[in-house]
């Protein structure tokens, strides 16, 4: 009998199976796979199926588009544990960031490309995209982050004096400010600390109101259904401005992720006027989580703590320099949980995305590719289109026998920055 999942997605997509470093991978794919490739990465706690909306109006576009249950999620399975749950007790190293980038690289070999036109993450995929762009530019040749902007790999004391060394940084991770959000009259703590420690999984899997209300309720209140978002910049990481996240970024002391999210629950009138995610799409969701629990999702806060990430430093200073756009919904508050990310994602992190690039789409939170996804196929084409202009300049100006001027040359350096209008006028002449 066909399963859930199959039965929801649209009849072109097509699922299989491959061997990809320790995992055996399971990916939605569509689109002829001699054209250029496309990688959508999910984030938590989602699935391959969350790009269902939007991988047949990218294939149709002339890709291969191939979203991945990544590690720890979902169909895929890792050929070392046993069982179809992992546990808190297994070994995680497997989880570090460099070993996300690694299956993600082998994954687009595994299907027979050496280049990849777009990686395209949202959540924790999007800090995975950026990753894989950062480290193999040369594989990866464009971007799309959602949700989470990357401001850029950590950094390194610089011209430092040997008598006074520079103090550890302080992040939401540190005692101090833990310690801080526990003594507020309302004490707090982060919701990440929370998914890395070792009851969360066991909360998510148990929820009193049973796992399909508590993922409704988790899905309604980081979305733009619920009227308690409304997102702004945070000036800080000092906890009178952390505390203003909402209840699912920073949760009661004492509360599970299901009772923190309980008392938002959407009325059953609601989820009847739901579209975009109606209960037999949810039930994937609910069906899958409930076959492999939350614990191989959870790995990834674990090996986002700044311990881990110190590793990351080995790329200190480097920067993206492949073309990348951030998108998210106007209702989203994962874009400014890590005050300032934005403005280094913008200033410093990228050294190819345009103003024009940096797109907030409206009537969406932070599922902004299952809310909006025909806004997000839109920008996505935009996107892809000026960076195949781009590509199509730079192919003839580095031609050897093609005439084309020093003065063209220079032109070209600055063609990142054209507006629409512009690229329009350099495609014609392209053509």
């Amino acid at each position: 009998m066909q399963d859930q999942r199959l039965r929801s997605l649209p009849d072109d997509i097509a699922t299989r199976t491959l061997p990809v470093n320790d995992l055996n991978m399971h990916i939605h794919e569509a689109g002829d796979r001699s054209n250029p490739l496309i990688l959508f990465l999910h984030g938590f706690p989602e699935l391959a199926y969350s790009w269902r909306k939007v991988i047949l109006p990218v294939a149709h576009m002339g890709y291969h588009v191939v979203a991945p249950d990544q590690r720890g999620f979902g169909r895929t399975t890792m050929t070392q544990c046993s069982g179809d749950q992992i546990r808190y007790e297994d070994d995680w190293r497997s989880f570090h960031v460099q070993s996300l980038v690694r299956d993600i690289l082998a994954l687009a070999f595994a299907l027979g490309h050496r280049t990849v036109a777009a990686v395209v993450g949202h959540d924790l995929g999007s800090i995975v995209a950026a990753q894989c762009a950062l480290i193999r530019p040369d594989v990866f040749h464009s971007v799309v982050m959602m949700s989470a902007p990357f401001p850029g790999p950590p950094s390194l004391p610089f011209d430092i004096d040997a008598t006074s060394p520079p103090p550890p940084p302080i992040t939401i991770f540190s005692p101090l400010i833990q310690n801080q959000l526990a003594g507020l009259n309302k004490p707090l703590k982060y919701y990440m600390t929370y998914f890395a420690g070792p009851d969360a999984n066991h909360d998510l899997l148990n929820a009193p109101e049973g796992l399909h209300q508590f993922l409704r309720a988790y899905f309604h209140t980081k979305s733009a259904d619920w009227s308690g978002n409304n997102p702004h910049p945070l000036l800080s990481v000092e906890v009178s401005e952390m505390a203003k996240l909402p209840c699912y970024y920073m949760m009661p002391l004492h509360s599970t992720m299901p009772q923190a999210v309980a008392p938002y629950t959407p009325s059953s009138q609601e989820v009847a006027y739901n579209r975009w995610l109606p209960d037999s799409e949810l039930a994937v969701y609910t069906a899958e989580y409930q076959r492999t629990g939350f614990q191989g999702g959870l790995n990834w806060y674990r090996s986002w703590h700044p311990e881990v990430q110190r590793e990351l430093a080995l790329f200190a200073e480097r920067r993206i320099d492949v073309p990348a756009m951030f998108l998210s919904g106007e209702k989203d508050w994962g874009v400014f949980q890590h005050p300032g990310a934005m403005e280094k994602m913008k200033q410093r992190a990228c050294s190819r995305m345009d103003d024009e690039d940096v797109v907030v789409i409206e009537g969406a939170g932070h599922w902004v590719q299952q809310e909006q996804p025909e806004m997000v196929v839109h920008h996505i084409r935009r996107f892809l289109h000026k960076v195949r202009v781009i590509s199509s300049f730079y192919r003839v100006t580095d031609r050897p026998d093609s005439g084309i001027s020093t003065r063209l040359h220079r032109i070209r350096e600055r063609l990142s920055v054209l507006t629409r209008a512009n690229l329009t006028v350099f495609n014609a002449f392209l053509s």
